[in-house]
């Protein structure tokens, strides 16, 4: 909440009532790069549920903060998971 003061000044200085949170965000990294990750396992879908929400959908590398290399290999090896029936397609509340 924000009060304008003019105290006979023609000023337009904005005091606030509470102090304005400066969020400091996280550097995302990929994990795959940070532990020495080279193979994913489209066998593995436990792992694989990691990367996807409740509705089966996989999630996108602003989420999760993979790169780019190993966002595209994960969404290879979901495919391939679905077709061999060990993820869903689609599904309600997964998780």
């Amino acid at each position: 909440m924000a009060i304008a003061t003019n105290n006979g000044q023609n000023s337009s200085e904005i005091r606030y009532l509470t102090p304005m949170s400066m969020d400091v965000k996280k550097k995302k990294y990929c994990r795959f790069k940070k532990s020495g990750i080279k193979y994913i396992d489209y066998k593995d879908p436990e792992f694989l549920k990691k990367f996807l929400n409740e509705q089966g959908k996989i999630l996108p590398r602003r989420i999760t903060g993979t790169s780019l290399k190993f966002q595209r290999r994960i969404a290879q090896a979901v495919k391939r998971a679905r077709h061999l029936a060990l993820l869903p397609y689609v599904t309600d509340l997964m998780k």
